[in-house]
């Protein structure tokens, strides 16, 4: 129900894909960012940097859920419709 409705918004599979990478890259960044601004010293910039990064696996497994939706649909566009 959910993935039908992110898809009806126009949210496809490469879109939450894209937030995924970028959120591995958002986890680096906060941490840097973190460490540099905290006065707590490392431990709270690993907290940042760890609970940016979980962020990535949701995004991922919503992609997936898109791309088996887009299939199932005849929608699903991009490289990995060429591929299959």
């Amino acid at each position: 129900m959910i993935i039908k409705k992110m898809h009806d918004m126009g949210i496809r599979s490469e879109h939450a894909y894209l937030a995924g990478v970028a959120s591995i890259g958002l986890s680096v960044v906060s941490w840097m960012c973190s460490l540099k601004a905290e006065p707590h010293g490392v431990d709270r910039a690993d907290r940042w940097g760890i609970f940016v990064g979980e962020w990535a696996p949701t995004f991922i497994g919503l992609g997936l859920a898109l791309s088996h939706y887009e299939q199932q649909e005849g929608t699903l566009t991009g490289s990995l419709h060429k591929m299959g």
